[in-house]
């Protein structure tokens, strides 16, 4: 672990939302109350990013007695569907958390939130414009310039109901006019140039069928709904800073049963990776990678199926801690997290991935003997595995040399290693096939060194890992990396594809494991010895097509080579 892995790993998370929290409770403020929520739009899967607001939004309800709603802003029909409202309720109870029942919709609230923008008609602070599109954008003034009033901004409260009805009936057009707020074509803030609330979308919504013609926009919607369920401390992402006088305005002008204030802190930008949900589809769509779930992709469900755990995501975001200050985080600070929980908790088994065969030539055929292991080093009350020992076994081709230097510490020609658990043996002799390639070793074992060393005082260089030929399984082991070569893929005006990584997938079908591996259970994860960390998969494994996805290695050979392997080993 390096020096900077673990100050993080001790370092207690920075949260200055948590002050403002008991800053309000002490003060009595909210009658005592901590009501947060979750509001994703329901227009793609969460990533890595979205872990952050999860476990911040929960987590903070969590710790002082409050509640968390889970509530999806579904106010883009078009983009949104029931696959990514199912997908991100299984991340969110997967993660750890439960939200205060029932899900809640922004579209839940569409006739209310409907009647509040007649009442800002008939107070006079909104609109309906015909400016298009273009029109809209040349008024609209830029950060230097003020905007101009929209020629239809002075129209009587009368004709502007008569409009916005009609536009409710879907007796018009989708783009042919939409419902502006009245607020100051020359403020500074772009946000506050007389904003869209209302937008005609004759589409189909996944809650609401085709009730609705007009959909409120995310800035209409969001503090309003934030309003309707007493929610106290409204968090978002620093994106959303220059919308907050938009926020208040709205509830300023509006009858809300309730005054919720925003809080906004840096979102969670992480090197090697992407997390616009649109380069996101992209990758998808192309068939880059293999839908939202591929374990390369940065979304919580591809990490899952990659073997990350949860307790691993909550600790990362409870390390880089919560700030309005925004930066990069090290993408090695996320796998050290995963690192330090799975080898803590993940059981150990073997498993050959470049199998070379040994017949232990001294060893009796058809015998098989059954040695047993522990599951973890430490972890006593992980109990211990049988391993079936036999005359045929496969070890890794890359754990034999025919000649090697002192530093290589593994088996070679002529001289013996340990076997994992079980004997020391000694290479004796190399099988060839007519291509002069090495398919066999002929080798020899010392029955009296199960558990101890050599009579003779000479120990082996090393210590390998095997498998029973006859009695271990075959598998399928993927073998994941990074999916970018670049720590900024999308940064710089840089085309993001450009820098996708040509190794970062690597399937193996012909690897062997340990027989009780085929028994594992989708999800059950392990620690490979020597090799990794690895999970079965969650879809494809079963007993009869093992599947095993690596989650990372047991260090960081990315950096070690300078960027050049193509991931985390």
């Amino acid at each position: 672990m390096s020096t900077s892995e673990a100050a993080a790993a001790d370092k207690k998370s920075n949260n200055f939302i948590r002050t403002i929290i008991e800053q309000d409770l002490a003060a009595g403020r909210n009658d005592g109350r901590v009501m947060t929520r979750f509001p994703p739009e329901p227009n793609g899967y969460l990533h890595i990013g979205h872990a952050k607001s999860i476990c911040l939004n929960f987590g903070l309800a969590e710790q002082f007695g409050g509640k968390c709603n889970l509530r999806f802003d579904d106010t883009n029909p078009e983009k949104e569907s029931q696959e990514y409202i199912d997908a991100i309720k299984a991340d969110v109870q997967w993660l750890g958390f439960q939200w205060e029942e029932p899900v809640r919709y922004a579209s839940d609230y569409f006739e209310q939130l409907y009647q509040w923008a007649l009442h800002l008609v008939r107070e006079g602070k909104a609109y309906v414009c015909h400016l298009s599109a273009e029109e809209a954008r040349e008024y609209r003034g830029t950060l230097t310039e003020p905007g101009r009033n929209s020629p239809y901004r002075d129209r009587s409260v009368n004709e502007n109901l008569e409009w916005l009805e009609k536009m409710r009936r879907g007796e018009v057009e989708e783009g042919e006019c939409v419902l502006r707020a009245r607020i100051d074509m020359a403020s500074p803030n772009i946000n506050l140039r007389d904003p869209i609330l209302y937008r005609v979308r004759k589409a189909s919504h996944h809650q609401t069928g085709d009730e609705w013609p007009i959909y409120p926009t995310y800035d209409f919607a969001h503090g309003q709904s934030d309003a309707i369920e007493g929610i106290t401390h409204s968090i978002c992402t620093m994106e959303f800073e220059d919308h907050r006088p938009l926020y208040d305005w709205l509830l300023d002008n509006l009858p809300v049963p309730y005054r919720p204030r925003q809080y906004e802190f840096a979102r969670l930008n992480l090197n090697y990776t992407v997390t616009s949900k649109r380069k996101l589809k992209q990758l998808v769509d192309q068939k880059i990678v293999h839908g939202w779930d591929d374990p390369r992709m940065p979304t919580l469900a591809g990490m899952r199926r990659r073997g990350y755990t949860p307790a691993s995501l909550r600790n990362f975001c409870d390390m880089i801690g919560v700030s309005r200050a925004e930066g990069v985080v090290d993408v090695a600070m996320l796998e050290f997290a995963i690192r330090d929980d799975l080898d803590k908790n993940a059981p150990r088994a073997m498993c050959v991935l470049n199998p070379l065969k040994v017949v232990i030539t001294n060893y009796p055929e058809r015998q098989v003997e059954q040695l047993t292991a522990p599951n973890h080093p430490v972890r006593d009350d992980l109990g211990e595995r049988t391993l079936p020992f036999t005359r045929e076994l496969y070890i890794d081709r890359e754990d034999f040399r025919e000649e090697a230097n002192k530093k290589f510490k593994r088996l070679v020609l002529g001289k013996k290693v340990r076997l994992r658990n079980a004997y020391v043996i000694t290479a004796d002799e190399v099988i060839r096939d007519d291509a002069g390639e090495i398919v066999e070793l002929r080798c020899s074992y010392d029955p009296d060194t199960l558990g101890k060393d050599p009579a003779d005082g000479v120990k082996p260089k090393g210590v390998i890992q095997w498998v029973s030929a006859t009695e271990g399984k075959r598998a399928e082991v993927r073998i994941y990396e990074r999916l970018f070569m670049h720590p900024a893929p999308d940064r710089g005006g840089e085309e993001f594809l450009e820098h996708i990584n040509p190794k970062s997938l690597t399937v193996l079908t012909d690897c062997w494991i340990e027989p009780s591996l085929a028994a594992a259970a989708p999800e059950d994860r392990f620690q490979f010895e020597r090799e990794g960390y690895f999970v079965a998969d969650r879809y494809d494994h079963s007993s009869k097509h093992p599947v095993f996805n690596k989650t990372i290695g047991l260090r960081d050979t990315f950096n070690e080579q300078g960027g050049n392997a193509g991931g985390a080993a």
